[in-house]
């Protein structure tokens, strides 16, 4: 790249060489081509047979993946598309939490298709207008396509947490069948109902702990919250049974006082004086828990050797410096109340725990609290041979529980394999005649572009995605076709109601809408200026995409 100076004495490394500024046409088809590159870039992960890819950071620490926002957000793109591309995918992730993949190779297709015409002479806005039109009317069709999930029906849940788990490496079908049903463990448990009757899933009082060693098939649930800290004294009980959990945002210590204060000591006997009070204080705040018959004592905050010493002494277990957010869960878990002032601890405050003992995990401590009686927030424990592995079962999980929430948030499931794709183009090209105008031509052109999906699942398995393609379209054009996707194991096309291929509604209408917006952004620059200070460094590795010069 040469050095193009600006103004501010920083190089231009956003725009293609020569060059400090981009107008029209050569704008959006660069910003095309840097979207379309990092779609490419994470194509080849899509379905079951997707590859994984290698990351490797700056140092040396590697990630291996095939999960869309995690190689995205792992991957050091500076360009701005390159950003917009990125932030879908982690919209997508925290919305839905699974098909990012899919709304990034889905956003590339809008853009290669608009590409298309933008070069037939087409007005980027009436492309625009085509794309709206085309992303409503695939919301609509996807609504009546859709299937009602019955929450109390775990198999038709089961298939759903499958298909999102379905390209990663985390062990055979077996191990991937025992985690989706400790998903729908966890989020039957923590789900409740909001003012309105709708049920809600906070994904944050579904904790995911991690520690090497087993295997991923030795994954557990426990009703309750683990915590990655040990008993704070040796002389402490190990283990306690139906034990009464007092929750404290309390020091059990001398804290140093607001103000600067100074004491001045003369004698021994003074000091001695002085130590004996300090003692005294911390032994009256032991009594107060005494008082209330706590089992064990769980602290946001510090606490003093003298007053474990004392708490060792009354059998009670002390765990300190609890993150907040843990402490936010014991109360979901244990059903106690997070206390102040040890002068407001009451017996009614206590929370209950079946069974609270530390246990020696990959040559560390850990805290385990279970057993509670109906809790509202739970721990999945997640083991694996290596860091890696671990890494990416905590993802697998990660992934199913969005996709089993978004289809009982949401109440509606589609077929997947490109079932419901087809399904959808079909639909848009029905639509396409009537809206008329050039409009139509984009609403088109949406249609062919949600057909990637299907296409990329044929290539990834090595499979004619021409042909498939021909036959989905053919078969989608009968009756009793809407089910019917991509069969990557038999090399065809089958009925995925029949395979037990399930996906949420809502994770692809989120993906419909955000791909379309995500287009619209970029389709609606036309101008690309360096401008004075720090510019935006890098395409996907910093310059022109091949084959789109500046001229």
């Amino acid at each position: 790249m040469s050095d193009n100076r600006l103004g501010s004495g920083q190089q231009d490394l956003f725009l293609p060489e020569g060059t400090n500024r981009l107008l029209g046409r050569n704008a959006q088809r660069y910003n095309i081509a840097v979207a379309m590159a990092v779609a490419n870039a994470i194509k080849t992960t899509l379905g079951p047979k997707g590859m994984d890819k290698m990351l490797v950071s700056d140092l040396g620490d590697i990630v291996i993946t095939n999960d869309g926002a995690t190689i995205l957000s792992e991957m050091n793109v500076e360009h701005p598309v390159a950003k917009i591309m990125v932030d879908i995918a982690k919209t997508q992730d925290k919305e839905v939490g699974d098909g990012t993949t899919s709304v990034v190779i889905l956003t590339g297709e809008l853009l290669k298709k608009a590409q298309e015409l933008l070069d037939k002479g087409i007005h980027p806005t009436t492309v625009i207008k085509g794309y709206k039109l085309a992303a409503e009317k695939s919301t609509e069709i996807l609504k009546e396509k859709a299937q009602k999930v019955d929450i109390d029906n775990d198999s038709i849940l089961q298939k759903i947490a499958m298909v999102s788990m379905g390209s990663k490496n985390i062990g055979d079908e077996e191990t991937k069948t025992q985690l989706c049903k400790i998903v729908i463990k966890a989020i039957k448990q923590v789900m409740s109902k909001d003012a309105s009757g709708k049920v809600v899933i906070d994904h944050d009082f579904i904790k995911i702990e991690k520690k090497p060693g087993k295997s991923v098939a030795d994954t557990d649930l426990i009703n309750g919250v683990l915590i990655d800290k040990e008993i704070a004294h040796p002389g402490m009980p190990k283990s306690c049974r139906d034990a009464k959990i007092a929750l404290l945002d309390v020091a059990l210590e001398i804290e140093k006082t607001e103000v600067d204060a100074k004491i001045e000591i003369t004698s021994p006997e003074q000091m001695q004086t002085f130590l004996q009070q300090e003692e005294h204080m911390l032994k009256d705040m032991v009594e107060k828990i005494k008082k209330v018959k706590a089992d064990v004592i769980i602290t946001q905050k510090g606490a003093d050797d003298v007053a474990l010493h004392y708490l060792s002494k009354a059998g009670i277990i002390a765990i300190r410096r609890v993150k907040k957010s843990d402490m936010e869960k014991l109360t979901r878990a244990t059903s106690g109340k997070i206390i102040t002032s040890l002068d407001d601890l009451n017996e009614s405050d206590l929370g209950y725990a079946g069974l609270v003992e530390e246990r020696k995990i990959g040559g560390e401590q850990m805290v385990f609290i279970e057993k509670c009686k109906n809790p509202k927030s739970v721990t999945i424990f997640v083991r694996g041979g290596t860091n890696q592995i671990i890494d990416e079962g905590e993802r697998s999980l990660t992934d199913a529980i969005g996709a089993v929430s978004s289809a009982i948030e949401s109440g509606y499931y589609n077929y997947g394999g490109g079932a419901i794709e087809v399904d959808l183009a079909n639909g848009l090209r029905s639509f396409a005649t009537d809206v008329g105008g050039r409009e139509q031509l984009a609403v088109q052109m949406f249609a062919d572009a949600l057909e990637i999906i299907p296409t990329v699942l044929a290539e990834n398995a090595g499979i004619d995605s021409i042909n498939i393609l021909m036959q989905l379209r053919n078969k989608h054009k009968t009756k009793d076709g809407i089910s019917y996707g991509v069969d990557i194991f038999k090399e065809g096309i089958t009925d995925m109601a029949t395979k037990g291929i399930l996906e949420p509604m809502k994770v692809k209408q989120q993906a419909i809408l955000s791909a379309a917006e995500a287009a619209e952004i970029i389709l609606r620059i036309d101008d690309m200026i360096a401008s004075r200070g720090k510019a935006p460094a890098g395409g996907m590795g910093g310059g022109m995409p091949p084959g789109m010069g500046g001229e």
